[in-house]
Formats: structure tokens, sequence, C-alpha cells
């Protein structure tokens, strides 16, 4: 799970897919946080992938870095109510400060359960990572 969490941020951004009705949205992300031996995203309860994960905790995460290998994480987003998870978020995003704060009913942290990792490249065979 570390070297997933290493990749995606040293790639700083990456790509949240999720389902709305039976339509994929995708968006650039660019929360990642290990707190409590699992990993974590963060959105605002007020945007809609946040209802998205709600009515559909599957998603699809990819990213590239800029060695050319990629990563693509499927998993399913649990809302975390716990105020110290979104604490550790906000702490390592300090500048989402100024929109969002630990416990104001707005900030959501997500933790990935059942999740698979692929680290792909052109030139090495893909490998596994499951957390």
């Amino acid at each position: 799970m570390k070297e997933v969490y290493e990749f995606l941020k040293n790639c700083g951004a990456y790509y949240l897919a999720t389902v709305e009705g039976d339509q994929p949205r995708v968006r650039p992300f660019g929360t990642v946080d290990l707190f409590e031996d699992k990993l974590y995203i963060q959105t605002g309860k007020v945007k809609a992938v946040a209802q998205q994960m709600k009515a559909n905790p599957k998603v699809e995460i990819s990213a590239m870095a800029q060695d050319g290998r990629w990563i693509r994480v499927t998993a399913e987003a649990v809302l975390d109510d716990n105020v110290k998870a979104q604490e550790h978020m906000l702490d390592a995003y300090p500048n989402l400060k100024a929109m969002y704060t630990a416990g104001d009913g707005n900030t959501e942290v997500y933790y990935l359960k059942n999740a698979v990792a692929q680290i792909c490249s052109f030139t090495d065979a893909p490998r596994e990572i499951k957390f």
C-alpha cells in the first residue's frame, strides 16, 4: 500500500473514476494520504463525486508517472467520519484549509477497501499490489 501511496503522491495529480447512473465520470484529484494503515482520498460532501461514491462505492484511480509507468487502482471507497482522519489529510494538504476544516460537515475522507493496484510500463510486466 505504501508503494501505491508514494506512486500517487509523486504523480501529483491522478484521475478518479466513479459512476453516475450508467455514465462514467472522471476527474483529476490530488489528495492521497496514509492514515492508520489505510489509503485515503478527500473531497467535499457537497460535490457530485461524493454523492456518486455513496451511491456506488466502486472507483478506479489512474495516474502516469514522469518515467512512463502508470498505475490503475480498483477499489471500494468507504466514507470515514473520523475527524482525526480528516485532520491528518488536511495537515498533509494545508492549502485545502482555506476551503475545508476537519469536522465542518463538508470535509469527507474515504479509504480504499479491497483495492487492487497494477503498476505497468511498456517494458516490464505489470505488478499487482493488493491491500
